[in-house]
């Protein structure tokens, strides 16, 4: 099992910047595949963006070049600096660890964390 706790979330103004976090509860960047989702009301789930064990990212077209993930693997834990933020990213933001080899699928959950975009 992996627990993941967001934090960093917030109401900030449009144009505005937020830093999220996600500290995982074991070391698990070296073989999962770490993501940010999120989800508006009314709306599915959505990918903000995933970076692999080896460091591959991708970033849903509506966040690049305003969004980077990174990760710090001393401290366990994944960020999202979000920048140049507008109302559409309102959403709460969930922190995902998906690990797959043969019949082996894991995957996790944090419970979110909600950013608001608003004047």
């Amino acid at each position: 099992q992996v627990q993941l706790v967001e934090s960093g979330g917030g109401l900030v103004q449009p144009g505005g910047s937020l830093r999220l976090s996600c500290v995982a509860s074991r070391n698990i960047f070296s073989t999962y595949t770490m993501g940010w989702y999120r989800q508006a009301p009314g709306n599915q789930r959505e990918l903000v963006v995933t970076i692999t064990n080896g460091g591959t990212t991708n970033y849903a077209d509506s966040v690049k070049g305003r969004f980077a993930i990174s990760r710090d693997n001393a401290k366990n834990t994944l960020y999202l600096q979000m920048n140049s933020l507008k109302p559409e990213d309102a959403a709460v933001y969930y922190c995902n660890a998906a690990f797959s080899y043969g019949n082996i699928k894991n995957n996790f959950w944090g419970q979110g964390t909600q950013v608001t975009v608003s004047s």
